[in-house]
Order: structure tokens, then C-alpha cells, then sequence
């Protein structure tokens, strides 16, 4: 059952996605990749100027399809998700991130469908993902909807 609605980021959301995708990246790989890579991560991925930049531009950056946002039915942002199509016919999934809390719901399902949307609507065949490691715990989330390696940390699906 799908807990959320799934929606165009808008710039007054940027501060909420910029820290969900740091208490995401933090629960996630601080047991996996140590404090100095997950403050890397952290650092480049969710720099509040790049995410609220990236929102006010959707489309208007050559491969570019914008920031999403998955709200429960009280309006609280608990996902985001974040993608484009770089390459013709090649969509790519720059980020995807689930509350913790908030996690097993259809919510994570409800982002990737809502992005490949978008990305077949820009002329993507295949759609990848790339995971920061091999041992990446999203990595059963990614192979159950279709995605096959293409290298230990790089996954791709039709769509």
C-alpha cells in the first residue's frame, strides 16, 4: 500500500531534502564506509546551495528532470528522489532516499516509478544507478525492480 504522494519539489523543500539525504547517507553507510567517506558523501550530496539551485532549474539544464518529493497524507516530506536523462536514451537516478521511519511502504517504489516517468518521457530506454559501495544496503531494493550490474557498484534496467 502506497503511503505517499509523490510531487515536484518545490524550493521551499530543499532544506527538508537536504537533510533527509544526510540521515539517510548517515544510517546507511556509517557502519560500511567509515566517517571520512560518509562525510564526503554527505558533503557533496546534500549541500543545501546545489539541492536548492537544482530545484529552481528542472529542465533547464541539458539532461536535467529535477528533484521529487514523497509526502504522507499529513504533508510531511519523506522521501526525495532525483534524476535526469544525460545521455540519449540513457535515464540516470542521481538520488533516492526513504526515511528511515518511513521505509517498507511503497514509498521508495512510489519515487523510482514517478522518476522513470519522467525519464521515458524524455526517450530513456534503460535507466541506471550508481551505489557509493559494492556492499550498498539499497542494493536488494535496486536488483527486486529489474536492475542487473554492470559493474559492482553500477546497476541498469530497461524501462
Amino acid at each position: 500500500m502506497q503511503l505517499a504522494d509523490v510531487r515536484t519539489a518545490a524550493a521551499a523543500d530543499a532544506a527538508t531534502i537536504s537533510r533527509l539525504l544526510a540521515d539517510v547517507i548517515r544510517g546507511s553507510y556509517d557502519g560500511i564506509l567509515g566517517e571520512i567517506p560518509v562525510r564526503r558523501l554527505i558533503s557533496t550530496q546534500c549541500a543545501l546551495p546545489r539541492i536548492r539551485a537544482e530545484i529552481e532549474i528542472p529542465g533547464g539544464a541539458p539532461g536535467w528532470l529535477g528533484w521529487l518529493v514523497a509526502t504522507d497524507p499529513d504533508g510531511t516530506v519523506v522521501g526525495a528522489a532525483a534524476g535526469g536523462v544525460p545521455v540519449p536514451g540513457e535515464g540516470e537516478l542521481y538520488a533516492l532516499a526513504v526515511a528511515e521511519g518511513s521505509r517498507r511502504r511503497g514509498i521508495g517504489s512510489a519515487l523510482l516509478a514517478a522518476a522513470t516517468d519522467r525519464m521515458k518521457g524524455f526517450g530513456a530506454g534503460e535507466q541506471r544507478v550508481s551505489l557509493p559501495t559494492e556492499s550498498d544496503p539499497a542494493l536488494p531494493f535496486y536488483e527486486t525492480r529489474g536492475f542487473t550490474p554492470l559493474t559492482t557498484t553500477r546497476l541498469a534496467r530497461a524501462v
